[in-house]
């Protein structure tokens, strides 16, 4: 078994806002912020928190396709941008298409590891109302093997995710998977309203859970067997977390008790030229969440709260069957009895998610530990759950592609 041969801490998380249709202050005529706003919000929120950049030692962001969307590339370099200090600073972007924030991470996990910094700014950053949707379906298509686009979905990984949907309903039934479904849906919605960054914080509707059920999927429209309230939104965000040493933290003057110790972590990728052994399972997921559990020397058991790539109700579903909190079949059983709910066994997604927070494709692995940070040091605000002293661990989840590249993370209060 692999493990960590030094320990490694976050703190200091950010998130701007998570803009895209459903946020009031989204209007698609209007100018919105470039990709350098969200980098330079989001890497001055983590500075400030950490006192200043002077002691940061290099930054990674992690974007999945600038440019596409933004006609922008080379992004490492906008560092010295977010602050003066960075110039000269060693900077990197990196690429694992919805998995680059959760690379970004890793970037900077094994810099810590190789001793080469003692304090990383890990950033996640995606613009992505830059084009229609048409085109950004077709943007987003390179997250899988793009030679199969001309066969594919118009909406290619809504389709793709459709496809499992429909496996998943025949296998295991469509009447109870559905309702499942809008029961995700519910609590998505219902997290994103505790959460001010969230792009559904000014969702209002009465009832989520019974529109997603009665909506019924229309291929002509969407998917064969998906609504738009099983899919997360394009959006707009970036998100910011330090990764460190413990040097690091001392360097900072950041008490334990306002950061999170990283105890383990998988990756682990699938060929992307092949098609899914079995459409009900996502078993690259599955393979890494192994990994990290194994590191950290805990069981699914010990999991207080996770943070899940909901990109689409089903790969939620799937997802809490990989990880072992429910056998193949039964993850519906699992979120109708309540169990991921913020009051339940193992709250999932507590500021919304993919489909509640939002999907800024590159941003969404750090705006994963930016929530598990505030949760397990008390500063969620709004969205703050009670965390079981049984059940101290918290885990994230960032999926590339149809299951292709997947980085876990397990975290855990420095100071306990």
């Amino acid at each position: 078994m692999t493990t960590l041969r030094k320990k490694i801490y976050m703190t200091a998380g950010y998130n701007t806002v998570s803009l895209g249709t459903g946020r009031k202050e989204f209007h698609p005529k209007k100018s919105r912020p470039g990709i350098e706003h969200y980098l330079k919000e989001a890497g001055e929120g983590t500075i400030k928190k950490l006192g200043g950049a002077e002691k940061i030692d290099e930054s990674v962001v992690g974007n999945f396709m600038a440019p596409r969307y933004n006609k922008q590339g080379h992004l490492g370099a906008f560092a010295p941008m977010i602050s003066p200090t960075l110039q000269y600073k060693p900077g990197l972007s990196v690429e694992a298409a919805c998995a680059s924030g959760g690379m970004s991470l890793m970037t900077g996990i094994k810099s810590i590891l190789a001793e080469t910094a003692d304090t990383v700014l890990s950033l996640g950053v995606e613009v992505q109302n830059s084009v229609k949707a048409v085109y950004g379906a077709d943007i987003l298509a390179g997250a899988g093997w793009f030679q199969e686009r001309k066969d594919g979905h118009a909406h290619f990984f809504p389709g793709q995710f459709s496809d499992r949907a429909g496996a998943y309903f025949k296998k295991f039934g469509r009447e109870k998977t559905r309702k499942a479904y809008a029961r995700w849906y519910k609590n998505a919605i219902e997290n994103a309203r505790l959460c001010e960054t969230a792009q559904e914080y000014h969702n209002s509707h009465p009832d989520p859970e019974s529109l997603a059920l009665t909506t019924e999927p229309n291929p002509k429209a969407f998917t064969d067997h998906l609504t738009a309230f099983d899919s997360s939104k394009v959006s707009d965000g970036a998100s910011a977390i330090a990764i460190m040493s413990e040097e690091g933290l001392k360097k900072h003057n950041i008490p334990f008790s306002l950061a999170v110790e990283v105890v383990g972590y998988g990756h682990a990728v699938e060929d992307l030229t092949q098609k899914p052994k079995d459409l009900t399972k996502l078993e690259t997921m599955q393979n890494a969440v192994q990994k990290a559990l194994e590191m950290a020397n805990i069981t699914k058991d010990d999991l207080g709260t996770v943070e899940i790539h909901d990109c689409f109700t089903s790969a939620a579903i799937m997802g809490i069957e990989a990880i072992g909190l429910a056998p193949h079949g039964k993850g519906i059983d699992f979120v109708l009895d309540g169990h991921t709910a913020r009051d339940g066994k193992v709250p999932f997604n507590t500021t919304g998610g993919l489909i509640g927070w939002g999907h800024p494709t590159g941003a969404t692995g750090v705006h994963m530990a930016v929530t598990i940070w505030e949760q397990l040091t008390g500063n969620a605000g709004d969205a703050q759950i009670n965390i079981d002293p049984k059940r101290p661990y918290g885990m994230s989840v960032n999926m590339g592609g149809d299951d292709k590249t997947v980085m876990v993370i397990i975290y855990k209060n420095a100071a306990s």
